[in-house]
């Protein structure tokens, strides 16, 4: 089989000891005599997969026990109109949430709350391009608000938190953590709400996780759909209608995958130096561009452009006759992206680099 190394930002690129695990189980999961797609998700062996992917989740990212791990759907996307549903009806009428503006992912959460409450920008990183995340000081936080929403790590334009902000009162911190959830360590406790989707990091696409503070299971809206209450879903164990199946044992065996390596630390510190040898090798000289400010990198997603952006097609070509795949950054920002995901080897951003300094030495 030819190598290659998929840059995508997902669906992304999966541990590979994990797809040859999943082909190995394809037809007979542990002697069951079935697919794992086959399975009910009511019978004893897909409960047993979902049990132990849910613990071994817990133990990763240090889940206190008064949080509840959801398996859903609906994605990221989906998220923004499932927390508003299911979060509001906590707050005063009419109610205001508060956003931090630091790049698409967040812009669209922000449009989908609109739909439901008052939406107040605390900050917006929009005026200097998305290029940073704005210092904390600087946010106007509305006094009672529903909750503070922010997406820690913005896949399309490469900007990432690297710190947990702070929230007044009882007001809930909500995190979309999609591009960035298990490659680094987070203090769970100082979110009422962190969602992912899992087809960057964790797994397939179809599988959504939220990881929710017990205390806010019971503020949903009465319009909220039933299939996408946090009470009604935590209480059924997240099998309140079928799962995506296929996605959690998927999710589960890269669960397993990680702690082998190490768990949440030991991959972190990979992660941390495969974004070390990208980021130097496109600041070496200008013929490669990283707009964002130095501190506000996303060790995850890495969008950088050519200084003579005619040769973008040349560079992709090349990058594929290389084996380097799915580097064409977003259409919404252009330039080349490349996500070097948990699952990416290091040797795949050598490889990279070693192509970077070939292309610009030509």
């Amino acid at each position: 089989m030819t190598q290659v190394f998929n840059f995508s930002a997902g669906p992304a690129v999966l541990p590979k000891a994990v797809l040859q695990q999943a082909a190995a189980e394809m037809l007979d999961w542990h002697g069951s005599g079935m697919s794992v797609m086959e399975m009910s998700h009511r019978g004893p062996e897909f409960i047993a997969i979902y049990e132990q992917a849910e613990t071994d989740l817990r133990e990763l990212l240090a889940v206190p026990v008064n949080y509840r791990i959801l398996f859903m759907q609906g994605g990221g996307l989906g998220q923004n109109a499932i927390v508003p549903l299911n979060l509001l009806g906590r707050a005063a009428q009419p109610a205001t949430i508060d956003f931090v503006h630091t790049g698409s992912w967040s812009g669209k959460s922000v449009k989908e709350a609109k739909r439901y409450a008052n939406v107040n920008v605390a900050a917006s990183a929009e005026a200097n391009g998305f290029t940073a995340v704005p210092p904390q000081e600087t946010w106007r936080l509305t006094p009672g608000a529903a909750y503070l929403h922010v997406c820690t790590n913005e896949t399309i334009d490469g900007v990432e938190f690297d710190f947990a902000p702070t929230v007044q009162g009882d007001v809930p911190l909500v995190a979309d953590m999609s591009s960035h959830i298990l490659s680094r360590s987070v203090d769970v406790a100082k979110y009422g709400v962190i969602f992912a989707g899992a087809q960057k990091n964790i797994g397939p696409a179809g599988l959504t996780l939220a990881i929710v503070r017990d205390d806010l299971l019971d503020s949903a809206l009465p319009i909220c759909p039933g299939v996408f209450n946090w009470r009604a879903v935590a209480d059924a164990d997240s099998m309140l209608n079928t799962p995506p199946t296929y996605a959690i044992y998927i999710a589960g065996l890269v669960f397993a995958h990680l702690k082998r390596l190490g768990g949440v630390a030991a991959i972190e510190r990979t992660n941390i130096e495969k974004a070390r040898l990208l980021y130097t090798a496109l600041d070496a000289d200008d013929f490669y561009r990283n707009r964002v400010a130095p501190e506000a990198r996303s060790r995850m997603n890495v969008p950088f452009y050519l200084r003579d952006e005619s040769l973008n097609d040349l560079f992709l070509a090349g990058a594929k006759a290389r084996g380097l795949l799915q580097l064409k950054g977003h259409k919404s920002v252009g330039g080349m992206r490349a996500s070097i995901y948990n699952a990416m080897p290091i040797e795949g951003v050598q490889a990279l680099v070693d192509y970077l300094n070939e292309f610009a030495g030509r």
